[in-house]
């Protein structure tokens, strides 16, 4: 027996038929399922949830206070109470994993297994496999997601599709893989815990960790996430003490696992350092998740009408209150000694149009080049086709493996730095058809379980459709003027949206959602009612809960 097994029998709860009792399956059961959500796994998922699901509903519960104070005109700001961790210059975030020294390029994508295979074949330095924003949470991408990393940490996910072959590349070292989670808003319906949903971030963190953290330690890397969506310091406190559970539990020491937080939300910005010192033993930087970040400065402000912003397309990187956002997030992370992360080039490369590759290709090449120059130690693509291009950039101007040595203590970054809505722009109805266009395209593959989708040469998924979603509700609420002098109000906003979703039905294949889409979009558009995410707004279609097979017959 090894020391990592006689650990787990150590560790692990003596009686795991008890702690099975009142833990249900409602998905299809089969070998995929068989091989992931073992008993033993079901029971590690049990005692997740037992041990922090009131917690995460809490916070949950919490921003929504937070919501209410801002609705009140309240604005935000540094918090008083953790002015000393901010203050205290002494502290650090954990060194670099084993693999995630250099992360100059990190692909990020769903977890089918063509993505899984063509991602680690990439020439980039680390995959973000994704179960959230470009997966549709169904019961099948879910566990087919997890038995795919779970093949490909082992060398074990080449297949056939058709007559072409999918195989891991033998010439290099492959790609290291993060794993994302889905948010601590979103359930995993289809696993019950005494009639209770599992956390769709327990669920998807407890499978991937329980089944492989050992399996990539051996291999010389080890579990390391992407954690998405947190709203404070307390949230990543949550996830820390998730982490430090765990690795007890199968006897691995403390700080094998490593998170990076994605900075998408305006209020997890006011409290960079405080997320950072909370996992610091655990930290592997901040992300710069910009489409999710104007998402939330849209939907926390949305009844100001002070915070209104013209077209998505001039809410560009360099408009101040993003600026400073990626000024304020590198110089903290290089402070605290580890990685800040860049966003993401959504562009697809055109093979149908060399001129219009070329202008792709430079629109890349000068993102890259923004966030190289500013300090950023590596950045994000969706497609392998724009690995060259972002590797040119980043090795002519990073040759280090990264560079946390760059402190930038020529920024200083003030609460109205972050607030400051001096965006450039008009809001037209050539605007408002491209966002209605985003939003249904997007919901309307999301139903189908596809969770990104090719929109005019972008590679759109949840967060740039909830930019959409909420600049519609928000221009709508505040009854904007049009450059063209039309009034955004809720009759021309549904016109609008039944005149799009027409003509993308007619367009569509058949038997598309695009109609079951705009039922939904129109709930979101008119200023008035306001889901949190579109996501949870939709997630009961795409459910498929069946009857209910107890874990303790696994």
């Amino acid at each position: 027996m090894s020391i990592s097994q006689a650990n787990r029998q150590l560790n692990r709860p003596v009686n795991t038929e008890q702690i099975l009792e009142g833990v249900a399956l409602h998905g299809a059961l089969n070998d995929q399922t068989n091989k992931i959500l073992s008993k033993d796994a079901s029971v590690f998922l049990a005692v997740l949830h037992r041990a922090f699901n009131e917690r995460r509903k809490n916070l949950l519960q919490r921003r929504q206070q937070v919501q209410a104070e801002l609705d009140k005109g309240n604005q935000l700001d540094f918090l008083p109470e953790t002015k000393h961790v901010r203050e205290n210059d002494a502290w650090r975030g954990a060194p670099p994993a084993p693999g995630l020294t250099d992360r100059r390029i990190e692909i990020t994508g769903p977890t089918d297994r063509k993505m899984v295979v063509n991602a680690l074949n990439s020439d980039v330095w680390t995959y973000m496999a994704d179960f959230e924003d470009a997966s549709a949470p169904t019961w099948d991408n879910m566990i087919n997601g997890q038995l795919n990393l779970y093949d490909a940490i082992r060398g074990q996910v080449d297949f056939k599709q058709g007559e072409k072959e999918y195989k891991l590349r033998t010439d290099r070292v492959l790609p290291t893989l993060i794993a994302r989670s889905r948010g601590w808003h979103l359930v995993e319906k289809h696993f019950t815990v005494d009639g209770e949903p599992i956390s769709g971030s327990l669920f998807d963190f407890g499978l991937y960790f329980f089944n492989n953290a050992e399996e990539l330690v051996r291999r010389g890397r080890g579990p390391y996430f992407y954690l998405p969506k947190m709203e404070s310091y307390l949230e990543a406190r949550l996830w820390n003490d998730v982490f430090c559970l765990s690795q007890d539990y199968i006897g691995m020491p403390r700080g094998t696992i490593r998170g990076t937080v994605l900075i998408e939300t305006i209020t997890a910005a006011f409290q960079m350092d405080e997320i950072i010192y909370e996992l610091r033993d655990h930290s592997a930087g901040l992300n710069c998740g910009r489409w999710d970040y104007i998402f939330s400065f849209i939907k926390r402000f949305r009844q100001n009408s002070n915070f209104v912003l013209p077209d998505r397309a001039s809410v560009t990187m360099t408009v101040p209150f993003m600026d400073a956002y990626v000024r304020l997030l590198i110089k903290t992370c290089h402070r605290r000694g580890v990685h800040a992360m860049g966003g993401m080039a959504a562009q697809i490369p055109r093979k149908d149009d060399k001129e219009e590759n070329e202008k792709v290709m430079d629109m890349v090449r000068q993102d890259k080049l923004r966030e190289v120059r500013a300090g950023h130690d590596g950045t994000w693509i969706a497609h392998p086709g724009l690995a060259p291009v972002t590797a040119e950039v980043f090795n002519k101007h990073m040759p280090t493996p990264n560079q946390i040595f760059v402190r930038r203590e020529d920024v200083h970054v003030t609460a109205n730095d972050l607030l400051n809505t001096n965006v450039p722009g008009k809001i037209t109805e050539d605007g408002i058809r491209k966002n209605l266009n985003i939003g249904l395209g997007y919901m309307e593959g999301w139903l189908r379980g596809v969770g990104c989708v090719p929109i005019n040469y972008l590679m759109e998924d949840a967060a740039t459709a909830e930019v959409s979603r909420s600049q519609l509700w928000q221009w709508c609420r505040h009854g904007v003027q049009l450059e063209d002098g039309k009034k955004m109000e809720k009759d021309f906003a549904l016109k609008i949206l039944h005149e799009q979703a027409d003509k993308l039905d007619r367009e569509g294949a058949k038997g598309n959602k695009y109609q079951l889409a705009a039922r939904y979009f129109a709930t979101q558009v008119t200023g008035e009612d306001y889901d949190e995410f579109l996501t949870s707004l939709l997630y009961d279609e795409i459910t498929n809960v069946s009857g209910k097979t107890p874990a303790a017959k696994l």
